[in-house]
């Protein structure tokens, strides 16, 4: 018997599908391999109500307890920082009068290609903060170590982590808990040279 959390991620995969965030077919990814999978989660930020609809989704499937539990929810940029973001506001709607307002932090990158960072003033946010670490995707989770450690080195700790899409390849994992609103585990992937789809002559899908 499928739980409310079931059909919540099952409708959720549909609408991922639908609004092209997951695409199936042939891509060329520009780093010499070819794969089934692209996950364009950018997809979603075209679109506010979309993005409020799959962060409100996330919400609902989060462990229990967590959100009574969190005070601050931090993402790296700007995928992971749009989500959080709009986390952060649709708890803040759901909270008793009595408590604090929900906080948000986002965690940067320096430069292209550079590390991740808190800068001063998210630090003092993440202070004594208890966190929710989200980002729109999980590849191998240290993007989610990376951001634990520097929430960490703040004086903050991460209570949970969750992603909208976690494909299912993580060598990294937090003791904190980690929720997806969808598993999407990874096809292979295959060198240009050796790709059998191009084998098979399946056109290059374009988008």
């Amino acid at each position: 018997m499928n739980t409310k959390r079931d059909d919540i991620r099952a409708r959720a995969l549909q609408d991922l599908r639908r609004f092209e965030v997951v695409m199936e077919g042939h891509f060329d990814y520009g780093n010499g391999y070819h794969g089934r999978l692209y996950l364009n989660p950018h997809q979603l930020f075209r679109y506010p109500s979309t993005i409020w609809r799959v962060a409100q989704d996330l919400i609902d499937v989060l462990p229990a307890g967590v959100a009574d539990t969190v005070t601050v929810v931090a993402g790296p940029m700007t995928g992971g920082a749009l989500l959080a973001h709009t986390m952060a506001g649709l708890l803040d709607g759901r909270r008793p009068l009595t408590r604090e307002p929900f906080s948000f932090a986002a965690i940067h990158q320096r430069g292209v290609g550079g590390a991740l960072a808190l800068s001063p003033f998210y630090t003092r946010v993440a202070n004594g903060a208890k966190v929710l670490l989200v980002d729109d995707v999980r590849n191998t989770g240290q993007t989610f170590q990376h951001c634990a450690d520097l929430i960490a080195a703040a004086g903050g700790t991460v209570v949970a982590t969750a992603e909208i899409v976690d494909r299912c390849e993580a060598v990294v994992t937090l003791a904190a808990p980690n929720v997806s609103l969808v598993d999407y585990p990874a096809p292979d992937n295959h060198a240009a040279a050796d790709c059998p789809l191009c084998r098979q002559g399946v056109p290059v899908s374009a988008f």
